[in-house]
C-alpha cells in the first residue's frame, strides 16, 4: 500500500476510535437525562449528579479532540459539515455548554436561576447531546447536502469557497431523514444504558440500585429496536463506492454489506463489540450483585462504533456522501490532509497510549470508592 494511503487509513481509524470513545462517554449525558426519574430525593438526585459530576470533562474533552483530530487530518470534511451544516452542529455545542455552565454554577453563592434550572439544562444536554450527535453519525451512510468543487478558488465576495450546503437548513435537514433521527435514538439509549451501568458501579445506595435496574430493562428494549434497525438498513441499503483508478464514485447494492464480508477481521471485532455490550446489560439484569457491566459494555460499544465508522470508509467508499451532487461525496483520498501533514501528525498520535494511560489512572483515582449519601452530604464534601 502506498505511504499515503497508509496515512489516510490510519487517520481515519485514530478518528474512528476517538468517536468511539466519545459515544462511550455519552453515559453522562445518559445518565443525567435520568435525574428526575431516578432521583426520587433530593439526596438521590445529588448522587445522580455527583456520581455524573466526577467524569463530564473526559466527555468534553474528547469531543473536542475529535473535532480537532478532524480538522487536522481531513479538513475538507471540517470545513463542509462544521461549516456548512453549522446550526447542527452548534446546538450541540451549544447543549455541551449548557452542561458546563451547570455543573460549575448551580451550587455557587447567589445562584440566581436555581437549583432545578440547572439541573434541567443537565437533562436537555443528556437528551440533545446523544441524539443529535448519533444523527449527525447516521449521515456517513444516509447523506448530506453539500456540494463541493475544488475549482471555486473564490466567490463573488472574494472569499474562499470550495465546499457549500445545497440549501437554507444549515444541517437541520438531517433531522427530517427517519433513518438519521433512528440512530440518533439508538445512541440516546445506549447513552442512558450506560450510565445506569455506571450508576450502579458508582453508587453505594441500594433503593437507587435497585430502580436503576428496572430502568436498565426498558432502555435496553427501546435501544435494541432502534440500532438493530439502523443496522439492517445499512447493510441492505445502497452503498457509495469509489472506483480506485478513476475516484468516480457510484451506487452500489450491498455495500456496506460487502465491505463486512471482505475486511472479515472487522466483522469479527464488530460482533466482539455487540456481544460485550449484551453481556454487561444481560450479567448485570441477572445477577443481583453483580456491577462490572459498564466495563463490557463500554469496551463493546468502542468496538461497534469503530468498526462502523471502519465499514463507512473503508473498502473504497465515500465517507461522507452527497445527496446533492454524488461526485461530491467525500472520500479518504479527496479530503485528506498533506502527506507531510500527515506524517507530522502520525508522530504526535503515538502519545495517544500515553493519553489513554492517564485517563485510566485519572478515572481508576476518582472512582477508588463508591458515592454514598454520607460522602455526598458531608460538610467538607465540595458536591453538586
Amino acid at each position: 500500500m502506498d505511504n499515503y494511503i497508509f496515512l489516510q487509513h490510519y487517520w481515519w481509524a485514530i478518528i474512528s476510535l476517538l468517536a468511539a470513545i466519545l459515544v462511550f462517554l455519552l453515559f453522562v449525558q445518559g445518565g443525567n437525562s435520568m435525574i428526575f426519574s431516578l432521583g426520587k430525593t433530593e439526596d438521590e438526585k445529588k448522587l445522580v449528579i455527583n456520581s455524573t459530576g466526577r467524569k463530564w470533562e473526559f466527555t468534553f474533552t474528547t469531543l473536542v479532540t475529535f473535532g480537532g483530530g478532524f480538522f487536522a487530518s481531513f479538513p475538507l470534511f471540517y470545513s463542509t459539515s462544521f461549516g456548512g451544516a453549522y446550526w447542527l452542529w452548534m446546538i450541540i455545542l451549544f447543549s455541551f455548554v449548557l452542561q458546563a455552565v451547570s455543573y460549575e454554577f448551580q451550587n455557587k453563592a447567589g445562584n440566581l436561576l436555581g437549583v432545578k434550572t440547572y439541573r434541567i439544562f443537565l437533562v436537555i444536554n443528556g437528551i440533545l447531546g446523544p441524539v443529535l450527535l448519533g444523527g449527525a453519525v447516521a449521515t456517513f451512510f444516509t447523506g448530506s447536502n453539500f456540494l463541493v468543487d475544488k475549482g471555486n478558488i473564490l466567490n463573488e465576495t472574494g472569499s474562499i469557497v470550495i465546499s457549500q450546503w445545497a440549501n437554507a437548513s444549515h444541517g437541520l435537514d438531517a433531522l427530517l431523514d427517519p433513518w438519521n433521527v433512528c440512530l440518533g435514538l439508538a445512541v440516546f439509549f445506549l447513552a442512558r444504558v450506560l450510565g445506569i451501568l455506571y450508576f450502579i458501579n458508582n453508587i453505594n445506595f441500594e433503593p437507587l440500585i435497585t430502580r436503576c435496574k428496572k430502568h436498565l430493562i426498558i432502555n435496553t428494549g427501546l435501544f435494541l429496536v432502534f440500532f438493530l434497525s439502523f443496522v439492517v438498513y445499512v447493510l441492505l441499503k445502497d452503498g457509495f463506492a469509489v472506483d480506485p483508478t478513476t475516484q468516480v464514485i457510484s451506487l452500489v447494492p450491498y455495500k456496506y454489506l460487502i465491505n463486512f464480508i471482505e475486511m472479515p477481521i472487522v466483522l469479527v471485532v464488530f460482533l466482539l463489540g455487540v456481544v460485550g455490550v449484551l453481556f454487561g446489560i444481560i450479567a448485570t439484569i441477572l445477577k443481583p450483585k453483580y456491577n462490572k457491566g459498564i466495563w463490557f459494555a463500554g469496551i463493546g460499544t468502542v468496538l461497534t462504533v469503530f468498526t462502523l465508522l471502519l465499514v463507512a470508509a473503508y473498502n473504497n467508499t465515500a465517507y461522507y456522501p452527497s445527496n446533492a451532487d454524488l461526485q461530491s461525496s467525500l472520500t479518504l483520498a479527496n479530503s485528506c490532509s498533506s502527506k507531510f501533514t500527515l506524517k507530522v501528525m502520525t508522530y504526535v498520535s503515538f502519545l495517544v497510549p500515553f493519553v489513554i494511560a492517564y485517563i485510566y489512572y485519572a478515572w481508576k483515582s476518582i472512582d477508588i470508592s463508591q458515592i454514598t449519601i454520607e460522602e455526598i452530604n458531608s460538610k467538607n464534601n465540595n458536591t453538586y
